[in-house]
């Protein structure tokens, strides 16, 4: 079942055969927000200094135009006339602009996902403010206004300065079940420090404790109201309420449920479970800080702070989420062995956590670069992973094909294919002459120390322009100090172009042989196995992920 896609989500999710009805336990999906921003990923180089190669992983600015108009027309002619009805009266009222091309096109999307759920599933959609009041109409038309379950508030920066406004620093997470037989696990938080301090002021050889009641309000006949060891609860106006999920947690065995209370009491203050006061009065439960589970989790999440960028965990990638968020909506979301699903996944964080907790999962991304950087996290986390990318190009008509459909795409695609470094991959205007970019180290000949070397790519298709191709990646080699220039083009080149990159010559230094200083290789030979001659490359593009343990099935609830 685990299992990446690359494209666009709305087509894989049509797919019934991929995505049949309620196939699906838990979906969470994290769309770009409609903020008018182009995130960005920076890489930097090997000698550590902010490289040229800005990558534009996505541009979250939405335009009206003919896939918003596709999308709004199929959810006017879709199943859901709610949702039809919310999406034409909010077009009435916002017109043909960007917050409505967003809503339109998350609005098909919304009724697909709710169709791949289970009755058990749930969905979690994670957004910022300046959109979750739209999404959660839309989500109430999909969904039903019943089937909301909370607006979770997550603080994701500790300050932001605004000038005439309170400082944004949450997201909303908005958590929408698909019926009321949706699945759902407690989960804790641990007890901050001060709390502890307060309450568990009792230690003894097992460690830290707080007093519980053994007692509840009220007078009872029977065996809960007798007395025992010389205390009376009636008399107090109460009766014996053993805490029993307290006393699983303790670790005793299932005979104890058979017992009478005074058998159960007996039990406990056999194993030095019960706290006799120094007045010899009203005997209390001891409750180890060890075995509490800590305090529910509240829809305020403030115990989880964003990706610092000083964080193991963090890859680079712009609107990262922290991994101990997702493990918990995994966690009270999904049981092992259930089916996560993640349409808009990024770089990976809800797959991971999937992964993690021993869940099954699906993660689809529109964008080549984000399918490599979490295969490598994937990898690099979890060894002996096994899962499958579907939509790549696997072939050379499947490669000439991305290439007509997008060649922006394409460009990342190939480009990192080969071990490259996608420079500007989404941005669309003049490159300079660069695609990509490989670093690798040499030798200066005369201080014989290591210097940091590049490669520029250079990505061309079509009809072969002939040798101005190379001379074009010749001047920007020399240009942008290069070392080596690796033309990838489509086509055969000529027999002008193979001369004019011969006469380029061959770098070298005293850590390897010549080389030639222009390599050309055609998209037909990349397929047969061919590759450029970069001596002594540098590490993969994408910083890698700490290596989890083996899968955990779940959080300790």
């Amino acid at each position: 079942m685990n299992r990446l896609y690359y494209g666009d989500n709305l087509d894989r999710l049509s797919d019934h055969r991929a995505f049949p009805d309620a196939s699906v336990d838990l979906v969470y999906l994290d769309p770009p927000f409609n903020s008018n921003a182009t995130y960005s990923q920076l890489f930097k180089s090997p000698d550590g200094k902010t490289a040229d190669s800005q990558i534009e992983a996505f541009e979250d600015t939405w335009q009206w135009g003919v896939s918003a108009e596709a999308a709004y027309d199929r959810v006017l002619h879709g199943d859901n006339t709610d949702v039809a009805q919310l999406l034409q009266a909010m077009r009435g009222f916002l017109h043909d602009n960007a917050m409505m091309a967003y809503l339109a096109m998350m609005a098909a999307r919304l009724v697909e996902l709710h169709r791949v759920l289970k009755d058990t599933g749930s969905l979690y959609l994670h957004c910022d403010p300046t959109a979750s009041h739209y999404l959660k109409l839309l989500l109430d038309g999909v969904f039903g206004p019943d089937c909301f379950l909370n607006e979770l508030v997550w603080k994701r920066t500790s300050s932001h300065s605004s000038a005439k406004r309170f400082g944004p620093v949450h997201d909303v997470i908005l958590f929408y079940g698909k019926t009321a037989a949706y699945r759902w696990n407690a989960v804790f938080e641990t007890y901050d420090e001060r709390y502890v301090d307060r309450f568990y002021r009792g230690r003894d050889d097992r460690g830290r404790f707080r007093i519980g009641d053994l007692t509840g309000a009220g007078v009872r006949t029977g065996p809960s109201g007798a007395a025992w060891r010389g205390y009376d609860p009636t008399v107090a106006g109460r009766h014996w309420a053993i805490p029993t999920a307290a006393i699983v947690r303790a670790g005793i065995n299932g005979e104890f449920e058979r017992m009478t209370p005074q058998q159960k009491l007996d039990r406990l203050d056999a194993l030095g479970l019960i706290h006799w006061p120094v007045n010899g009065k009203v005997p209390a439960f001891k409750r180890y800080l060890d075995a509490d589970r800590g305090v529910a989790v509240q829809d305020v999440i403030t115990d989880i702070g964003p990706v610092s960028s000083q964080a193991k965990e963090r890859l680079g990638y712009p609107t990262q989420k922290p991994l101990a968020l997702l493990e918990r909506i995994v966690a009270a979301s999904s049981n092992p062995g259930d089916v996560v699903l993640d349409p808009f996944c990024g770089c990976g964080t809800a797959v991971h956590a999937a992964e993690k907790l021993g869940r099954q999962w699906i993660g689809i991304d529109v964008t080549y670069l984000s399918i490599a950087l979490i295969e490598k996290r994937l990898r690099d986390a979890f060894p002996a992973i096994a899962f499958d990318t579907a939509g790549l190009p696997k072939s050379l008509g499947d490669a000439e094909e991305l290439a007509r459909r997008d060649k922006h795409e394409f460009q990342k695609w190939i480009v990192t294919w080969i071990g490259g470094r996608p420079w500007k991959g989404g941005q669309k205007g003049a490159d300079g002459g660069i695609d990509g970019l490989i670093f690798f180290t040499g030798l200066d000949p005369k201080t014989e120390k290591a210097t940091h070397e590049k490669a520029i790519i250079s990505v061309k298709g079509g009809q072969a322009k002939g040798v101005g191709w190379v001379s074009e990646l010749i001047e920007t080699i020399g240009r942008e100090k290069a070392a080596l220039g690796i033309l990838l083009t489509a086509v055969l080149p000529t027999r002008e172009m193979e001369a004019r990159a011969a006469a380029a010559g061959f770098y070298e230094s005293g850590l390897h042989g010549k080389v030639p200083r222009i390599q050309i290789l055609t998209l037909a030979e990349l397929f047969q196995g061919k590759r450029p001659v970069v001596p002594n490359v540098n590490p993969a593009m994408f910083k890698a992920a700490p290596k989890e343990a083996a899968a955990q099935g779940g959080l300790d609830l």
